[in-house]
C-alpha cells in the first residue's frame, strides 16, 4: 500500500547574525514500504526523523523543507502531485493524529465543527448525516457526553479528552492509512487501552494501514506488526517487536531499549523526622461552567507532603489533577477548605512547555523574568544566576539567546524544570513533566529531576499516567477516583 524510496528532508535555517547558514537534514535517504491493514511503528528518541517522515508521506511537511525522493500510495507517487491532487487523497485516504491537540485544534472553533470539517471537504452528505457521523465519531473515541462536547471550545476539555477530539476528526471518515503521531501521550492507561483497542478493531475491520509513531514502546511491543528504527534522520534497524525487543542488532536499539523505566516502586520514606512541605485539610474545588454554574471536581480532599518526598498523583484524564494543582498553587481560586504551604515560591513543571513558555521571548529573558520582579538583584547578579541555573540542568550559555522554538521537546521541558527552581523553590508540582518525552530524553529528564531533588532538598507532586514513571520516581500514591483522594498501600 505505501512505498517510501530515498526519502531526504533538509532545513535551511538562518543561524544569526555573522554566524553560517547550516543545512539541517532531518531524514536521510530512508527506505521502507508497509502492507495493506498493518500496523507499522517508528521508534527513536527525539530528533531522529519520525515526525518528518510522518509529515512527508501526510504531505504537511512546513515550508521551510526541502524533501526529495519518492512516496508511493497505492502505486502513485504523491511526491509528483500537484498540492490540489494531493489535497483530495489528505484526509479522506490518509489521516493523521497529531501529537500536540492544543495546537493542532483551533482554539475559537467548537470541536464538532472542527470534526464535522472533514465530512464538508470530502463528502455530499446533509448535514444531519453528518452531525450523526460526528457524534459517532467523538463516541467511538472513548468521549462521554458527545453532544456536549459537540459545542464545546479545545480549552474546555482537558488534554486527554483533546486528544480524542483529534482521533475522532481522524477515524471519521476511516481511511486507508492512518499517521497516528503519539496518540496515547496525554491519556490515562485506561483510556489508552480504549483507543489503541478501538485502532485494532478498525484496522481489523477495514484492513487500515496504521503507521504509528511513538516513544511509549511497552504499547509499539504489544501493539504493532513491525518497528523501524531512527536515529539521527536514518533508518538503523527493522523487524518484528520479537526481533526488535529481544534480539536487536544495534547498539543504538539496546540503548533505546535500556531507557525504558523499571518501574520498581521505591521504598516508602518515614516522616518522623521530616518537616511538612504542604497540608492539605477538607478542600472542595470547583471549576464554572459555560453557564458560570460552580461544577465540584475535588470533595474533601486531606493529604500531606513532607521535605524531601515525592509524592504521585495518579487517576483517570479529566479526572481533576490539573485542577487539584491549580488550587494548590492558588491559580483557582474556586475552592473551600485549608491549604497550607511551608515554603516560599511554590512552581509547576507543567506538562506542555510550548504552550507554557512565552515564544516571543529568548530563554535568558524567559529565566531572568522572576528574578526581575523581584527586585532584588541587579542586572549583572540576575545574569549570573541564570546562566548557573542552566547549566545545572544540562543547558549552555548558548542557549541564552534562543526561543522555545529553537529547542527540542526534551530541552525546553529542562527549561521549564529551571524556571520552577529559580526562584529556589523546594516544593514543585510536575504535571505530566516527561509525557510527550521519548524515552531516552524521558529517562535523562527523570534522572535530572531525582539529582535535583537531592541536591536541593526538593519535594515533587508528581503526576502521571504512566504507573512505571511513577513507580520509580515516587515514595507514596495518591489516586484520585471519582473527585476522592486515597492514599495506595
Amino acid at each position: 500500500m505505501l512505498e517510501v524510496r530515498n526519502l531526504t528532508v533538509s532545513f535551511t535555517d538562518e543561524l544569526g547574525k555573522g554566524r553560517e547558514e547550516s543545512v539541517d537534514r532531518a531524514v536521510r535517504g530512508i527506505s521502507f514500504s508497509m502492507n495493506q491493514g498493518e500496523i507499522l511503528a517508528i521508534i527513536g528518541e527525539s530528533g531522529s526523523g519520525k515526525s518528518m517522515t510522518a509529515l512527508s508521506i501526510a504531505g504537511l511537511l512546513p515550508k521551510t523543507a526541502v524533501s526529495s525522493g519518492e512516496i508511493f500510495f497505492d502505486g502513485c507517487d504523491l511526491m509528483s502531485l500537484t498540492k490540489k491532487e494531493r489535497r483530495k487523497i489528505q484526509g479522506k485516504e490518509i489521516s493523521m493524529i497529531f501529537q500536540e491537540p492544543m495546537t493542532s485544534l483551533n482554539p475559537v472553533m467548537k470541536v464538532g465543527k472542527q470534526v464535522e470539517e472533514m465530512l464538508l471537504l470530502h463528502t455530499d452528505l446533509d448535514k444531519a448525516e453528518r452531525k450523526r457521523l460526528v457524534l459517532k465519531a467523538l463516541a467511538d473515541s472513548g468521549l462521554e457526553k458527545p453532544e456536549k462536547l459537540y459545542h464545546a471550545y479545545p480549552h474546555q476539555l482537558s488534554g486527554g479528552m483533546r486528544q480524542r477530539a483529534m482521533i475522532a476528526m481522524a477515524m471519521v471518515l476511516q481511511p486507508r492509512l492512518m499517521i497516528a503521531d503519539e496518540p496515547t501521550t496525554a491519556l490515562d492507561r485506561k483510556i489508552q487501552e480504549q483507543i489503541l483497542t478501538l485502532l485494532r478493531q478498525i484496522n481489523a475491520r477495514r484492513q487500515m494501514g496504521i503507521l504509528f509513531i511513538s516513544h511509549n514502546l511497552e504499547v509499539v511491543k504489544d501493539f504493532c506488526d513491525r518497528i523501524l528504527v531512527m536515529y539521527e534522520g536514518k533508518l538503523v534497524e527493522a523487524g518484528t517487536p520479537e526481533e526488535i525487543f529481544y534480539h536487536p542488532k544495534e547498539e543504538y536499539t539496546k540503548r533505546l531499549l535500556a531507557s525504558i523505566p523499571e518501574g520498581k516502586r521505591r521504598l516508602e520514606i518515614t516522616h518522623s523526622d521530616r518537616e511538612k512541605v504542604l497540608s492539605v485539610e477538607h478542600l472542595n474545588v470547583y471549576y464554572p461552567d459555560k453557564g458560570g454554574k460552580l461544577k465540584q471536581v475535588i470533595f474533601d480532599a486531606n493529604f500531606a507532603i513532607y521535605e524531601r518526598e515525592t509524592v504521585g498523583l495518579v487517576g483517570d484524564s479529566g479526572g481533576g489533577k490539573s485542577s487539584l494543582s491549580k488550587a494548590i498553587l492558588g491559580l483557582n481560586t474556586h475552592i473551600d477548605g485549608v491549604i497550607q504551604h511551608y515554603t516560599k515560591y511554590p512552581q509547576m513543571v507543567f506538562q506542555d512547555p510550548y504552550g507554557s513558555l512565552n515564544p516571543v521571548r529568548s530563554i535568558g529573558w524567559i529565566l531572568e523574568e522572576p528574578l526581575r520582579i523581584q527586585k532584588k538583584y541587579t542586572k549583572q547578579e540576575r545574569r549570573q544566576q541564570v546562566q548557573d541555573m542552566l547549566e545545572r540542568v544540562g543547558l549552555d550559555r548558548t542557549y541564552l539567546e534562543r526561543r522555545p522554538s529553537e529547542l527540542s521537546g526534551g530541552q525546553r521541558q529542562r527549561v521549564g524544570i529551571a524556571l520552577a527552581l529559580i526562584l529556589k523553590s523546594r516544593f514543585i508540582i510536575a504535571d505530566e513533566p516527561v509525557s510527550a518525552l521519548d524515552v531516552t530524553i524521558q529517562a535523562q529528564i527523570l534522572s535530572l529531576l531525582k539529582e535535583l531533588g537531592r541536591e536541593y532538598g526538593l519535594s515533587y507532586l508528581f503526576i502521571s499516567h504512566d504507573m512505571a514513571v511513577i513507580n520509580e520516581m515516587c515514595d507514596r500514591i495518591l489516586r484520585l477516583e471519582d473527585g476522592r483522594i486515597y492514599e495506595e498501600k
